[in-house]
């Protein structure tokens, strides 16, 4: 008998471990943040006493989803350039209105809008990609969220930083202030190959190594990219990756629509891991990532929403029906990326993406108790078969619940319990009216 600060009643249980991966009417039992005991419902009270029991006898319990691939703050840019190709829409487009809107307080109020949204659909970690990571790691903080922050470098000046190297020298001491934090991490962000020069892809990749990082990096993203650096260099990008020292397990490579098989293969080997965005990458028309290709040849395929700039939301659970979907329609076959791998790419493959699948990403004993709850008693669900399927073909985010990260109830009954709605809402339209009385055509 143990006893245990709170017990979550399941109707399933479903693990994301490859051995017991569905367990009918069991109970989670949480101390400290960490699961502790998973046992039978019928017979708890055998085995765990409890300070609080939780009733989610007609909810499906899972982990929480961890979006690999996110711009929070860009929640706040949602819809202003819709429509465009990926150059246009970033040169003509989202540098200017960064340029002239980024700044710390930008990068909180659309960190914190984008953590809602994110919480709201089930999101219990994301990694990120903008400036002022200071800002969207106390922005995570302060709505109860985990998060993977990004030390951003890219070759030109932003409001964050005039020159790499005081990217890198205020990338590093954000990851200093947050060495300790228990939901806080750091990964090195350079932007791209072709917006990074070699000198600082390099400095990056001994850097990583020295800190325990990974790498969070847009790779093969259009073809156009791949194009223009075979012009300029007579290499792909992910060779010159490979060249630098880049190409190895720290590696979360975003997008990847254009790889060769020779490369499908060599990344695989090289154990880099990719974080899939098929709904971004549909709607900027970047092209289509060879998930099953990449699955096949046993490489970590993980799912990223991108931003709401490109997206327009923060939905993994639709990030996972788009891309078990289009790999069906792709090869012509219904088998490939059943409800199971999706469900995994959107959880415990995230983990191992960013280095924290002994934490994070199943429903295991000792790890964090990051975990949502779907109600299954919307009739648009009725009936069921297998729950695994039901959630990636059929539930939406408004089926989520009840979200806990690391045993923190961070929503309840559909509300995130850390963030007035109202004002975030108040807050949003107003940098809207700002961004659009600036220019009319957003």
């Amino acid at each position: 008998m143990i006893t245990v600060d709170q017990i979550i009643h399941a109707r399933w249980v479903i693990t994301v471990e490859p051995d017991v991966p569905i367990l009918p009417a069991h109970s989670i039992g949480i101390t400290g943040g960490r699961i502790v005991a998973i046992v039978p419902t019928a017979d708890w009270t055998l085995h765990v006493e409890a300070d609080q029991e939780i009733d989610c006898r007609q909810h499906a319990v899972l982990p929480g989803f961890i979006n690999t691939h996110a711009h929070a703050a860009m929640s706040l840019f949602r819809g202003m350039a819709d429509d465009l190709p990926l150059m246009q829409w970033l040169e003509q487009k989202i540098w200017p209105a960064e340029a002239r809107w980024v700044e710390a307080g930008f990068v909180r109020d659309g960190t914190r809008l984008a953590a809602y949204e994110m919480l709201r659909g089930g999101t219990t970690c994301f990694n990120d990609m903008y400036m002022f990571p200071d800002e969207a790691a106390a922005a995570a903080t302060e709505i109860g969220i985990r998060a993977m922050v990004g030390m951003l470098v890219i070759g030109f000046p932003t409001a964050w930083a005039q020159d790499t190297r005081e990217y890198l020298r205020k990338g590093q001491a954000v990851h200093d202030r947050y060495r300790e934090h228990p939901f806080i991490h750091t990964a090195f962000a350079p932007h791209a190959p072709y917006t990074v020069d070699e000198g600082t892809l390099t400095t990056v990749a001994m850097l990583a190594e020295e800190l325990d990082v990974p790498v969070h990096m847009h790779v093969h993203e259009t073809a156009v990219e791949v194009a223009n650096a075979l012009q300029a260099s007579g290499m792909r990008p992910l060779a010159r990756l490979e060249q630098l020292g880049l190409l190895s397990p720290r590696l979360l490579a975003v997008h990847m629509t254009q790889l060769t098989p020779e490369e499908i293969t060599h990344v695989a080997r090289a154990g880099v891991s990719i974080a899939h965005c098929p709904e971004s990458n549909l709607k900027l028309g970047s092209g289509i990532m060879p998930l099953t290709a990449l699955l096949a040849a046993g490489a970590n395929c993980a799912l990223g929403t991108d931003g709401s700039a490109s997206n327009n939301d923060l939905d993994m659970l639709s990030e996972m029906r788009c891309a078990a979907l289009l790999a069906k329609g792709v090869s012509g076959d219904a088998s490939v990326v059943p409800a199971a791998t999706a469900l995994q790419m959107a959880t415990l493959n995230g983990a191992r993406a960013l280095g924290l699948e002994q934490e994070i990403g199943s429903i295991k004993v000792g790890k964090q108790a990051d975990l949502i709850a779907i109600d299954f008693r919307d009739i648009r669900l009725s009936p069921v078969y297998d729950p695994v399927a039901q959630i990636v073909y059929a539930a939406h985010r408004d089926n989520v619940k009840e979200v806990w990260v690391a045993g923190r109830r961070v929503v309840q009954d559909g509300e995130v319990t850390q963030v007035d709605a109202r004002q975030l809402l108040i807050t949003a339209t107003r940098w809207g009216e700002l961004i659009r009385g600036w220019n009319p055509t957003y």
